[in-house]
């Protein structure tokens, strides 16, 4: 009896060492048990993702190619990045005294990896649930699906391909739990604890960074959509709601203007607008240019003089149709689908693909109204709304999208413009030399082929002589065509007036181009138009756009486009003559209303100027108001009836049809002009 009591003590009590050596056993043991989870799930993971890559997917035939890449989006990706994945963490099993600082060093080193093939499968996973939604109402379709999957991993079970393509996204999620476990079961004063802590922040900042680039593609997609609506479907649209925002955003934006409110300062996002507006300039510009070039190079191969009858049978001009022939039949027909195919159609693509970023930075000026205001109120009041916090996030991550985008569209947008000109150019070389090619054939054939282009040239002007080529270029510069810059119109004029009478002569400005309006507040204008100068440079004091006054609206313009607009003092005088005076019985525009314009007034005819022209070359003659003009041809040597070949005073030349009138013939005895 003695001899049981005196054992109970001994026990009932351990000494302080054996009971930490416990505890450490039992620390090690869980933390074995979770780092074995790990492996293990890891493992059966992959074996699950390659089944989908491989098997499955190679099974669903009568599954679009299209549908496929959806489904299982960059699975490949995946399965390549968790294999070394899983290869290093089934390595740490040789150094199991450093194996868990290694499994934390471990996810540190794949962190970035993970991140980015994940992140792109978790943004494509709502666009494959809604193909799966779309199988389930095709019930044959379904059955064929079904029975697939059964047939490879029966553990799925009804839910099928939502069951497989939902794993990777468990998987990702899961990582920072696994990590957390294992730090839970690691002793705060052991080496690797640090490391795991790392490790675990790490895994959630990936899912954080995760749903943040999902949200930002969602935004994307949403406001990307460029709708074709009409006028009915765009008012269908409006209701309170709506005009209650853009009031709000328009009102915003005045008190900004104003200088009433602040206004957000955004230089790297500015930067990268202004060079992406400068690369849509470019591609549009160059789309206009290719245009009209094919336009040009179609009308060329309407034009075929080889077919005339040229009453020259045989010799060189034989040669020349027989070469001509064959350059309309074959070489350009050839160099014009390879144009349209190589050049044209990829650019008409880079043109479309501006559209989405061009409405995404649109709509970033909305919610950047949008976003301004809230913070305001936030300021003021110190809350928002659960609605209102959904804005100011909408904003945030649609600014965040286009700043992270915005530069790799503009460098890939800039390459794939250089492959187009290095193309297009190409496309010329080769022309040119598969023309050469032809032609040295007919060449060698030609009279005079021996000699060298100077020899040519002199042997021409000895044949001609001196005399003749001086003589053919006076006729020459008689029938020369009007110069390419016409003089204002009689509307272009009195608002040039205007705009002098209201700036002064320093301020005005004449398009040197075309402008198409693309940004907010940009005019579109016509090459030749006279604006008035108000501000040479926006309110972001970007000196490229100039603020100007056309006479009817103000807004910006790329200053490349503007050069100063100097009146010709000559210009001046006559237009002070034609400006009516009280005493004056001189004809004058507002003096003669029985004078009637016409646009095209038949030779012979005896007419007046109704406005002043002055003479702007050697092939135009200057015009007083009211001076009467003998009309010789109602047309250009082209034929173009805008301009027409006049004798005024002894001196012949061409001056606008515009400006001249048909004079009143007398009236009858006893009636009287209308007053």
């Amino acid at each position: 009896m003695a001899d049981r009591e005196a054992d109970e003590p001994s026990s009932r009590t351990r000494s302080p060492d054996g009971e930490s050596q416990a505890s450490e056993d039992r620390w090690s043991l869980h933390q074995k048990l979770a780092v074995r989870e790990l492996i293990d799930t890891e493992i059966s993971y992959l074996h699950m993702l390659r089944l989908c890559a491989l098997d499955i997917r190679s099974r669903l035939k009568q599954l679009l190619q299209g549908d496929l890449d959806v489904l299982f989006s960059n699975i490949d990706d995946i399965i390549k990045v968790n294999s070394r994945f899983l290869q290093d963490l089934q390595g740490t099993d040789a150094r199991e005294e450093k194996q868990v600082q290694l499994i934390g060093n471990l996810f540190l080193e794949f962190q970035e990896e993970l991140e980015r093939v994940y992140k792109v499968y978790c943004a494509n996973y709502d666009q494959a649930l809604l193909l799966v939604e779309s199988y389930r109402r095709e019930p044959e379709l379904q059955r064929e699906i079904q029975g697939i999957i059964e047939a490879v991993v029966p553990q799925a079970g009804p839910s099928g391909l939502s069951f497989l393509l939902v794993i990777p996204l468990q998987r990702i999620t899961k990582y920072p739990l696994l990590l957390q476990k294992i730090l839970e079961n690691t002793l705060p004063d052991a080496s690797a604890y640090p490391v795991l802590q790392r490790a675990t922040s790490a895994l959630h900042d990936v899912n954080t960074n995760i749903n943040e680039y999902k949200r930002r593609k969602e935004v994307a997609s949403k406001y990307t959509k460029v709708e074709q609506l009409t006028l009915r479907e765009r008012l269908a649209r409006i209701n309170t709601h709506t005009l209650s925002k853009k009031t709000t955003r328009l009102s915003q934006l005045l008190k900004q203007e104003a200088g009433l409110v602040f206004r957000t300062e955004d230089k790297e996002f500015d930067d990268l607008e202004e060079r992406f507006q400068w690369v849509s300039l470019c591609v549009t510009e160059l789309k206009n240019n290719m245009a009209a070039y094919l336009d040009n190079l179609e009308a060329f191969l309407r034009f075929r003089p080889q077919e005339c009858d040229l009453d020259m049978p045989g010799g060189p001009v034989g040669q020349y149709c027989n070469l001509a022939r064959d350059f309309q039949l074959q070489a350009f027909p050839e160099f014009k689908q390879r144009l349209e195919g190589l050049v044209w159609q990829p650019l008409c693509s880079l043109a479309k693909a501006l559209a989405g970023p061009r409405n995404l930075i649109k709509k970033r000026l909305d919610k950047l109204l949008d976003f301004e205001r809230l913070e305001e109120k936030l300021l003021e009041v110190g809350s928002v709304t659960y609605e209102e916090e959904e804005e100011r996030h909408t904003y945030q991550a649609l600014n965040s999208l286009l700043v992270a985008e915005l530069p790799r569209f503009n460098q890939l947008a800039m390459q794939w413009l250089g492959q187009i000109l290095r193309t297009f150019m190409a496309l010329q070389r080769d022309l040119a030399e598969q023309v050469l090619q032809r032609a040295e054939g007919s060449l060698a054939q030609l009279p005079h082929h021996h000699l060298s282009e100077p020899a040519f040239r002199k042997l021409v002007e000895d044949a001609l002589g001196q005399n003749q080529l001086q003589s053919f270029k006076e006729n020459f510069d008689k029938v020369l065509p009007p110069p390419t810059v016409q003089p204002l119109l009689p509307g272009a004029e009195r608002q040039v007036q205007a705009l002098l009478s209201r700036y002064g002569p320093g301020k005005l400005y004449q398009v040197t181009s075309n402008t198409s309006g693309a940004g907010t507040l940009d005019l579109t204008l016509l090459r030749g138009q006279i604006v008035a100068l108000l501000q040479n440079k926006d309110t972001k004091g970007n000196s490229s756009r100039w603020l100007v006054d056309t006479g009817g609206h103000r807004g910006y313009v790329p200053a490349g486009k503007l050069e100063l607009y100097h009146i010709v003092p000559s210009e001046e005088k006559l237009r002070e003559q034609a400006e009516p005076h009280e005493d004056s019985r001189h004809l004058t525009p507002e003096l003669t209303p029985a004078l009637v314009p016409v646009p095209s007034v038949p030779a012979g005819t005896q007419v007046v100027a109704v406005y002043p022209f002055v003479a702007r070359s050697s092939h135009e003659v200057s015009l007083q108001a009211g001076e009467p003009v003998a009309v010789l041809e109602a047309q250009d040597k082209k034929g173009n009836p805008e301009w027409s070949l006049v004798e005024v005073n002894g001196q012949r030349g061409y001056v606008p049809s515009s400006f001249l009138a048909r004079a009143p013939g007398p009236a009858p005895w006893g009636w009287s002009l209308p007053s």
